[in-house]
C-alpha cells in the first residue's frame, strides 16, 4: 500500500493534501508534512494544502488557497480522515484519483487507495513511515518538525496507551533533523488566562459518578462567560487523566446546532458508544453528536453501562 501511494505521487504534476474539520495538530502536520516531504523530493511538481485555517495551528503551518480548477487531473490525498463527511473542504472528490491515509478505524472506506493502521499511534507516524517506504526520499527539517508535532500531540507526549515501539523509533529519528523542540512544545501548550481559569471551573463543576466515569456539560453561558470557543475546548480533554478512580470522561460542549461529544477512557472501550450517537473513533478516544442536553442522559447512561461491565 505505501509503495502504491508512492508510486501515485510520482505519477502526478499536481497533488492537493486534505485534512478533517476541526483538526488538530495531528491532522496539520500529517496534511502539511506530507506535502513538505513531496516538495522536497519532487521540486517541479505543484502541491497544495487545503482546508479552513484554524488560528490555534497557524504556528504549525498556513495552508493554500486554490481554485476549483486546480483539481482537474490532480491526486488528492486526504490525511487523518475516517469519514467523508469530515473532510475540510469537500473539493475532495474533484481529482483524478483519491488516496486515504488514516490512522483510525476503517469503518467507512472511501478512495482509490486506502492506506488505513489504527494499530498507528498518529497519521503523522504513518506519514514517517511512508517517507521510510521510499527509496530516495529525503527528509527535511520542517517536515521532521510537523511529524514530530503530530506524533506527540495524539500521544499526549507519549503517555498515552496508543505509544508503541514504532512510536518512539519515528520520534528518536525525527528529533535529529534541526527544529527548536521548545518553541514547538511552547506553542502547543501555551493557555491563556482565560483558559486556564476556565480549567479550574471544569473541575470544579465536574461530576464523578460511581461507575468510574466522568462528566463535564460546557453550556454556551459557561463558554461566554471565560470568552472560550468551543474549538479550544479540545486543550482540556485530558483534564480527567490523572484522577484517582476515574475509568472513563465524557465532555458534553454545547454549539448553536449541536452538543458535541469527546470521549476519554483509561480501560473501557468507548467507540462503540460513540457509534449509538452519530459518532465513531478510537476504543479508548471517540467523538460523538447529539442534538438537545436531554440526550445527553443517554449517553451517561451508555457511557455507565461500559464503565460497570469493565474488570
Amino acid at each position: 500500500m505505501q509503495n502504491d501511494i508512492i508510486q501515485a505521487i510520482k505519477q502526478y504534476d499536481t497533488i492537493i493534501l486534505h485534512r478533517h474539520v476541526r483538526p488538530d495538530p495531528d491532522a496539520y502536520g500529517s496534511q502539511v508534512g506530507l506535502a513538505k516531504l513531496i516538495q522536497a523530493n519532487y521540486p517541479n511538481k505543484h502541491v497544495y494544502v487545503v482546508g479552513e485555517e484554524d488560528p490555534s495551528l497557524m504556528y504549525l503551518a498556513r495552508l493554500d488557497e486554490i481554485s476549483d480548477e486546480v483539481y482537474d487531473q490532480a491526486l488528492v490525498i486526504v490525511c487523518d480522515t475516517a469519514n467523508e463527511e469530515r473532510v475540510c473542504d469537500q473539493r475532495y472528490n474533484n481529482g483524478k484519483q483519491l488516496i486515504k491515509i488514516d490512522h483510525h478505524p476503517n469503518r467507512e472506506p472511501y478512495g482509490d487507495v486506502m492506506w488505513v493502521d489504527p494499530n498507528a499511534s498518529s497519521t503523522c507516524e504513518m506519514v514517517y513511515e511512508l517517507y521510510q517506504a521510499s527509496s530516495d526520499w529525503v527528509m527535511t527539517d520542517e517536515a521532521a518538525r510537523l511529524l514530530y508535532a503530530g506524533i506527540i500531540a495524539d500521544t499526549g507526549r507519549f503517555l498515552f496507551g496508543n505509544t508503541t515501539e514504532r512510536t518512539f523509533e519515528s520520534a528518536k529519528e525525527l528529533v535529529t533533523y534541526d527544529f527548536d523542540r521548545q518553541e514547538l512544545h511552547d506553542e502547543m501548550y501555551r493557555v491563556s488566562l482565560n483558559m486556564a481559569k476556565f480549567k479550574g471551573e471544569l473541575l470544579r463543576t465536574l461530576e464523578c459518578r460511581d461507575s468510574g466515569l466522568v462528566v463535564f456539560k460546557l453550556t454556551q453561558d459557561m463558554l461566554e462567560q471565560y470568552e472560550i470557543k468551543p474549538d479550544e475546548t479540545h486543550a482540556f480533554v485530558s483534564v480527567a487523566a490523572d484522577i484517582e478512580g476515574v475509568l472513563a470522561w465524557v465532555f458534553f460542549v454545547e454549539e448553536d446546532d449541536v452538543i458535541r461529544i469527546r470521549l476519554r477512557s483509561k480501560g473501557p472501550v468507548i467507540n462503540g458508544v460513540a457509534e449509538q450517537f452519530n459518532g465513531g473513533g478510537h476504543p479508548m478516544a471517540s467523538g460523538a453528536k447529539i442534538s438537545s442536553w436531554e440526550e445527553s442522559d443517554n449517553v451517561i447512561q451508555a457511557l455507565d453501562d461500559v464503565c460497570e461491565q469493565f474488570e
